[in-house]
């Protein structure tokens, strides 16, 4: 994962954002082109956002404490615990670098 992180990516700004509008978080998913487009992600965001690649969000710069967020808009929050699908995408993503 990266350890640095870019303040002026797209994507953080987005992630900042959407998820503290309630206008627009629980249709993101099905609203992904239009958003990503609205906050002018480049195309290497986009494509790692439609691939929910973390590491590669990461590599691009996004702050670590955003990268949970991706799989919460993309995969959704209900039940958010251990196993859920957005959980499950972070594991899949960085499990390699989480301690149990």
């Amino acid at each position: 994962m990266a350890n640095e992180f870019d303040p002026d990516l797209p994507s953080n700004r987005l992630v900042y954002e959407v998820r503290r509008d309630d206008a627009v978080w629980p249709t993101f998913k099905e609203r992904v082109e239009e958003v990503m487009t609205f906050y002018g992600l480049s195309d290497a965001e986009k494509q790692a956002w439609r691939d929910i690649d973390l590491r590669r969000l990461a590599d691009l710069g996004m702050h670590p404490y955003f990268l949970p967020q991706v799989t919460r808009l993309m995969r959704g929050s209900a039940g958010n615990h251990s196993k859920s699908a957005a959980a499950q995408a972070y594991r899949v993503a960085f499990g390699d670098q989480i301690v149990d």
